[in-house]
């Protein structure tokens, strides 16, 4: 009894410094689980705890709370997200509209490869910016956007439109159209990434920006 007493303690032991070692991704590895299943609000921090195959007390060795999780995972989801854009845009190569074109469709393709992230970046709720580093990540993220349209603005025919404004309506026509059909699909006669381009063109026609997005 002695030893089953003993051999037992130490596979708790072991249990809890194995996780203990890799709590924090676990952890993170759980939310995004879970937010897949159910949405960025659909559980609470002790579900987690169990989904992680953890004590209910051991998320907070890392986490605060279930906010402060949860601002992580959108923190890490930003900055992957920036990485992507940065490289679609490809410093507004072979020009700003096919860059900005290629920008739309990394922005889907993020969206459909990790929704989980997506959502919690976009749907976890108000405060969520607030927490240490998740709006740096996200103004890194807009800010390729906002470079965008800047050197979209500067091939204006006409009367040169705000940057800001322009970049505000790229990430909400990307934003829009990965939330309705992509994120969550709904029947649509077209691809998203064919939506997105007739979107553009009428924009930067509209606008008398630049030249239709090469083709070729």
């Amino acid at each position: 009894m002695t030893f089953g007493h003993h051999r037992n303690r130490d596979e708790r032991s072991t249990r809890e410094s194995y996780h203990h070692g890799n709590l924090r991704e676990a952890l993170i590895e759980a939310a995004l689980r879970l937010v897949a299943e159910r949405g960025p609000a659909g559980f609470a921090f002790v579900e987690l705890a169990r989904a992680a195959g953890v004590s209910p007390g051991a998320p907070y060795r890392h986490f605060r709370d279930r906010n402060a999780l949860l601002a992580e995972v959108a923190r890490r989801g930003f900055l992957r997200f920036a990485a992507e854009l940065e490289q679609a845009w490809n410093e507004g190569r072979p020009n700003p509209m096919t860059a900005i074109e290629n920008c739309g469709k990394a922005y889907l393709a993020f969206a459909r490869r990790d929704p989980a992230s997506y959502a919690v970046m976009f749907e976890a709720g108000p405060g969520l910016e607030e927490e240490p580093g998740v709006r740096q990540a996200a103004d890194l993220a807009f800010g390729v956007l906002r470079r965008a349209a800047e050197s979209a603005c500067a091939t204006a025919r006409n009367r040169r439109p705000p940057a800001l404004m322009v970049a505000l309506h790229l990430w909400a026509m990307a934003h829009g159209i990965a939330s309705l059909f992509v994120s969550r699909p709904h029947r649509l006669p077209m691809a998203p990434e064919e939506l997105l381009e007739a979107g553009l063109l009428i924009y930067f026609q509209s606008l008398g920006l630049g030249v239709a997005p090469d083709r070729a």
